[in-house]
């Protein structure tokens, strides 16, 4: 028994080494990037079929996780007191008060999720195509600036 797990001695020690040093953080990084950019490269093919709504809620839903995912890497709750979820409103004001990113950032946040709100309850008369394409290009671009 000793001899097969002696090979795995190696391993584990090296993977101990890289989580001590914070690079299996990175790790997770890259596999929430690689997720949402799945997601983003639906919502741009919905996009191009002229599909302006479902884009629009896709990229919205992947914007929301991105917060969470933020919120979590900073230590900022994600859940209120009594244990219901926060909005994504409430955590986009709560990652700009502890300076994970600007006022500017997070204004932009919240026209993505007003916009998205928009798609999500019917009123597809409210926002055109052009406006999902600059959400699309302005959520991908946040999140590759802050990474979560």
């Amino acid at each position: 028994m000793t001899l097969i797990l002696e090979p795995l001695r190696g391993l584990l020690k090296a993977i101990r080494i890289d989580y001590e040093a914070g690079y299996t953080q990175t790790v997770v990084e890259l596999i929430h990037a690689d997720v949402f950019a799945d997601f983003l490269d639906m919502a741009d093919y919905l996009l191009r079929g002229d599909y302006k709504d479902a884009a629009a809620v896709i990229t919205g839903s992947v914007l929301e996780e991105h917060l969470r995912k933020l919120c979590a890497k900073h230590g900022i709750d994600i859940v209120k007191g009594n244990g219901s979820p926060k909005t994504a409103d409430t955590l986009n004001a709560d990652l700009a008060a502890a300076g994970v990113y600007t006022k500017l950032d997070q204004k932009s946040v919240t026209a993505w999720l007003d916009l998205r709100n928009k798609a999500a309850h019917g009123k597809y008369t409210e926002y055109v195509k052009e406006q999902v394409e600059l959400m699309l290009q302005g959520v991908q671009e946040f999140a590759a600036r802050h990474s979560a």
